[in-house]
C-alpha cells in the first residue's frame, strides 16, 4: 500500500498529465468514395429508383425570366443557395417485375465530369445498361438524352426509346418553324446525335399526345418547355407517381412564383400556363411527383401554402 507521500506524488503526476506531450495520432484521410447516387422506394408493387446524373452549378437568377434578377437573387439567398446553386439532374428507373423502364437518360459526356454519372449510379443500384428494356423520354433536351449515346454508341443496346410524336417532329423532323438561334441550333444538333444510332437501329417508338408510351405507363402532354414535353405516369395499388420532367427548375422560386420561367423554355409563356395546371393538379390530387431538377432525389408532394405552392419531400425510409 503506498504511503501518504507516495500518494501525493502520484496525484501531482496526474495533475500534470494535460501538460505532458501527447502521442500524435494522424487524422483520417478524406474519403475517396463518392455518393451512391440512387434512392429506392416502393410504389405499390413497383420498385422506383431515383438516379442522379450529377448536379450543375447555374446562375439561376440570370436564367430565370419574368421577375427582376435582384429579387430572384434575394429569394435564392434567403434559402442559402447563393449565386450559383447546384441544380440536380435526375432520372428514374421503374421495375414492374417484368421490365426495367428508364425515364430520361442524363447528360452523358455533354456537360463534363460534374455530370454524366447516371450509368455508374445505375450500377450502384444493382442494374446494368444492357438490362434496360425501354427508355421513355419526357423531352429531348441534352440533359435528358445526352446519356443515350456516347461516341456514337448506344448506351442501352437492348432498349427501345419512346418519345412523344410532337417532340420528335420538332427536334428531329423539324416540322415547326422557330427562330433559329445559335443555342437552339446546338440543341437540334445534340438531339440528332443522341438519337441517330437508335433511329438507324429502328429502336425509336413514338406515342401520341396523352397516350401510353408503353403498356402500363401513361403520359400527360405538358407543353411549353418544349413542344412535346410530357410527364410520365405510373400507378400501382392506388398509388400514383407523375414523373414531371422539367415543370420545375431548381427549388423555391417556381413553387412560390409559377410565372417565372427559364431561358431554356422554347415557349416560356406556354410553360407558365403548363406549370400552373401541373402544380394545381398535383396539390389537389395529392399524388407523388418526381422532378428532373428538384434537389435529388426530387420526389415529393405539392401543397398549397401561404405564398403559392410548396414542396414536401418524400419521407426517407429504408
Amino acid at each position: 500500500m503506498p504511503t501518504r507521500r507516495q500518494a501525493l506524488t502520484l496525484m501531482g503526476a496526474f495533475a500534470m498529465w494535460p501538460l505532458a506531450p501527447r502521442l500524435a495520432i494522424p487524422a483520417a484521410a478524406f474519403s475517396k468514395i463518392e455518393n451512391s447516387g440512387f434512392y429506392r422506394f416502393k410504389l405499390g408493387d413497383l420498385e422506383i429508383t431515383a438516379l442522379s446524373d450529377g448536379t450543375l452549378p447555374l446562375p439561376l437568377a440570370k436564367i430565370y425570366r419574368n421577375k427582376a434578377e435582384s429579387e430572384l437573387q434575394k429569394q435564392l439567398d434567403a434559402n442559402f443557395l447563393g449565386t450559383e446553386p447546384h441544380v440536380s439532374i435526375n432520372a428514374f428507373l421503374i421495375n414492374d417485375g417484368q421490365r426495367l423502364v428508364l425515364v430520361d437518360a442524363g447528360t452523358g459526356t455533354l456537360f463534363g465530369p460534374i455530370a454524366g454519372k447516371l450509368i455508374s449510379h445505375l450500377s450502384n443500384a444493382g442494374y446494368q445498361p444492357s438490362q434496360i428494356d425501354a427508355v421513355v423520354l419526357t423531352h429531348i433536351h441534352a440533359d435528358h438524352t445526352g446519356g443515350l449515346t456516347i461516341e456514337g454508341k448506344r448506351q442501352y443496346p437492348n432498349a427501345d426509346v419512346h418519345i412523344a410524336e410532337r417532340e420528335y417532329d420538332f427536334w428531329i423532323n423539324r416540322l415547326t418553324n422557330v427562330a433559329h438561334t445559335p443555342e437552339l441550333e446546338k440543341d437540334f444538333a445534340s438531339a440528332k446525335a443522341a438519337l441517330a444510332p437508335y433511329i438507324s437501329a429502328d429502336r425509336v417508338r413514338l406515342f401520341k399526345d396523352n397516350a401510353p408510351p408503353i403498356p402500363g405507363f401513361g403520359s400527360i402532354l405538358r407543353p411549353g418547355h418544349t413542344p412535346g414535353h410530357s410527364s410520365i405516369v405510373v400507378s400501382s395499388k392506388g398509388e400514383r407517381l407523375v414523373i414531371w420532367g422539367d415543370i420545375i427548375h431548381g427549388d423555391y422560386i417556381q413553387f412560390d412564383d409559377p410565372d417565372v420561367y427559364v431561358t431554356f423554355d422554347v415557349d416560356g409563356r406556354e410553360a407558365v400556363k403548363t406549370r400552373a395546371v401541373a402544380l394545381e393538379e398535383a396539390a389537389q390530387q395529392k399524388y407523388l411527383v418526381a422532378g428532373a431538377h428538384i434537389p435529388f432525389p426530387g420526389i415529393g408532394h405539392v401543397v398549397r401554402d401561404e405564398t403559392m405552392f410548396g414542396f414536401i419531400p418524400l419521407n426517407y425510409s429504408e
